[in-house]
């Protein structure tokens, strides 16, 4: 993010008490200019970079209207924010719609606020130059497909991934059920030395430790009763190729003793067999637990622990990227909408606001399981909200006011209840912090204070 001095601020107003306002605010921790009319400041724009605006709307001569769509259609990367003392709600509005950042009203009681949406710009472009550096760095020979999502921490996990992926090392996935863990082990697969060479992958809380061992290590012909003829294992089937172990904090520590084993000798031995036999297999290993305290509870062992452990990579809950869940929607509904042959398929608003404040416990899975049964069951050429299953519903709202039960309430009080459950819902993704809060919900901040106050909702009870 740039340095705050770096920062250049042009102040546009016909009066000279709101520039002397404004700028004694923003000096402090900008560098801060000013103009008395959108002539002079279109003059100032050719001529130096600034990368806020701030205009009022009512001026003589060129408004402040007029001055923005100048701006956004010759210097489109700078941000423009509109002060008004006048203008009527529907100027407001078009000034919204014709690009402007934020609106302004005049006077300002809390002059903080100034900072508080220059910060707010200045984070926004941050990331959105973040993005577009990150995925310029990733287009350069990197698969990606299957993985969506524009949230900046997701940019990052797929900068450390294009990294990682060639390197041939061990590495261990964390995340919560459900956010994808098989997909990003065969993005790693994708992108690396091994890809024209076997994926197996295998999740290792489905099976009992006897059957366990047999499937990763093969067994020999009369090792056990079933075993009629020698079979091969994952490691065997893997080799040359990548080997994904999924909720590996599930296996027994007497099972983990011979895995590590094989993982520190690149050998392995059938179970009834007395031979070794050599691999060559890249382990990605993955679980929803925290393997470290795993390890201090005596669950797992520290030596395959340190083994695994070589590469750390956290994938974030949906819940924590609010802003991908849209995305996510749209794709799975294009998906699904093919499957079952229903051309044309979007999602109606309400169904959107019910999806982007739903805290999906099961993550990027339950949302993908959610879409599929909207899709099967609309009958319009939107996703409606009767389309989704009841616990989505049943997630955002009491258990007393399922949604069921909300379709025989008034619609003022339906509304009601639903927007108390979005803002709770809100503010517990963005742990409280306010700016992030309207960044998502696109609720002005004073109307977001507003309509938190009307819920008895305080942000300070959702930052612990």
């Amino acid at each position: 993010m740039l340095e705050n001095k770096n920062v250049k601020i042009l102040i546009v107003d016909d009066e000279q008490f709101t520039r002397d306002i404004f700028c004694r605010q923003l000096s402090k921790k900008y560098s801060v200019d000013e103009a008395e009319s959108a002539m002079i400041a279109l003059d100032k724009i050719r001529n130096n970079k600034y990368h806020i605006v701030m205009t009022d709307l009512v001026m003589p001569g060129i408004d402040g209207m007029e001055l923005l769509q100048q701006i956004k259609q010759e210097w489109p990367e700078i941000s423009v924010v509109m002060i008004s003392g006048k203008a009527s709600i529907e100027t407001a509005v078009q000034a919204m719609k014709s690009g402007a950042e934020e609106l302004i009203e005049k006077p300002i009681e809390d002059l903080e606020l100034l900072n508080i949406i220059t910060d707010k710009i200045l984070k926004n472009k941050w990331q959105a130059e973040e993005i577009v550096r990150l995925r310029n760095k990733l287009e350069e020979n990197f698969d990606r497909s299957h993985i969506i999502g524009n949230n900046i921490e997701m940019q990052k996990i797929m900068e450390k991934i294009k990294l990682v992926a060639p390197l041939d090392t061990t590495i261990l996935l964390n995340g919560e059920t459900g956010v994808g863990k098989e997909v990003f082990a065969e993005l790693i697969y994708k992108n690396s030395s091994r890809k024209n060479k076997k994926f197996v992958a295998l999740n290792c809380g489905s099976l009992a430790e006897n059957l366990l061992e047999s499937t990763l290590f093969g067994h020999a012909k009369g090792s056990f009763t079933d075993a009629y003829k020698d079979k091969i294992g994952y490691f065997e089937e893997a080799n040359g190729g990548t080997l994904f172990l999924d909720e590996i904090t599930e296996t027994s520590l007497t099972f983990q003793v011979k895995l590590l084993r094989a993982l520190e000798k690149n050998v392995i031995r059938r179970v009834g067999g007395d031979k070794d036999i050599n691999i060559d297999v890249r382990i990605i290993a993955a679980t929803n637990k925290n393997l470290a305290e795993e390890v201090e509870k005596g669950n797992f062992r520290e030596d395959l622990y340190y083994r695994l452990n070589v590469i750390n990579i956290t994938i974030p809950p949906l819940r924590e990227r609010v802003d991908d869940i849209k995305l996510l929607s749209i794709e799975f509904t294009k998906i699904f909408s093919k499957k079952y042959n229903k051309a044309n398929l979007s999602i109606s608003e309400p169904v959107m606001a019910i999806l982007t404040s739903a805290p999906w416990k099961g993550n990027v899975r339950e949302l993908k399981n959610c879409i599929e049964h909207a899709v099967a069951l609309a009958v319009h050429d939107k996703i409606l909200p009767e389309d989704l299953p009841d616990n989505i519903w049943n997630n955002i709202q009491n258990s007393k006011n399922s949604y069921q039960q909300m379709l025989h309430l008034p619609y003022p009080k339906a509304k009601q209840i639903f927007e108390q459950r979005y803002l709770e819902n809100l503010l517990k993704s963005t742990k409280g912090e306010i700016t992030k809060a309207a960044e998502i919900s696109e609720i002005k901040r004073q109307n977001l204070y507003s309509k938190m106050a009307k819920y008895n909702l305080n942000p300070e009870d959702y930052r612990n």
